[in-house]
């Protein structure tokens, strides 16, 4: 009975060795079928031609490369929010009080023209952008829990969508601010988001 015994042992063993290597086979086949990836030592001597090269550059002019880190922290999708509507609407209010500026008083006419600035945007302060909801709820309480009431919002972002959990809307920068330093007391992150009306 003991040979009987040992022979199982080491059958099993065997059987397992074995299976492992042909479970490994498998998931190398599938790796390469499913990324495409050229196969070494067979795909020898394959050329681009001049239309795969166009399509190429034509994929990659546009492509941002931190396009993936913007959904995992708010702070560096700020400025992409700021960055599309002050480009149309800072030139036409800046170039309008340039001329009277001269002749009267400069400061006076700056200080007009920030303001008129800052009643053309909003203010928001985003705790977080998530891309599970329950992740965003989750944030939501704790914040709720903190003495603040925050709004969660969508936003479909590289064909995601994007949970975002902002305090606000609020009309001046220094409000915003205010309550961008309450959170950072109580141990949030947050960013600052600038929107046009």
């Amino acid at each position: 009975m003991k040979a009987t015994g040992s022979a199982q042992r080491g059958n099993t063993l065997v059987g397992f060795i074995l299976g492992l290597v042909v479970g490994l086979l498998v998931a190398l086949v599938v790796a390469v079928y499913v990324t495409k990836v050229p196969i070494p030592f067979m795909n020898k001597g394959l050329t681009r031609n001049a239309e795969q090269d166009a399509a190429e550059e034509k994929k990659n002019k546009d492509w941002d490369p931190n396009a993936p880190l913007y959904g995992k922290s708010p702070a560096n999708n700020a400025p992409a929010d700021n960055a599309k509507p002050s480009k149309p609407s800072e030139p036409p209010g800046t170039a309008e009080p340039a001329p009277a500026a001269s002749s009267e008083d400069p400061l006076g006419d700056l200080a007009a023209s920030k303001a008129q600035q800052t009643e053309a945007f909003q203010y928001f302060v985003q705790a977080g952008a998530f891309v599970s909801s329950a992740d965003a709820e989750g944030q939501r309480a704790k914040l709720a829990l903190g003495g603040f009431d925050p709004v969660i919002s969508q936003r479909e972002q590289d064909s995601k969508i994007i949970y975002r959990v902002r305090l606000g809307p609020f009309d001046s920068k220094s409000q915003a601010e205010q309550i961008q330093a309450q959170l950072k007391s109580n141990k949030f992150e947050s960013a600052l988001i600038r929107v046009q009306r």
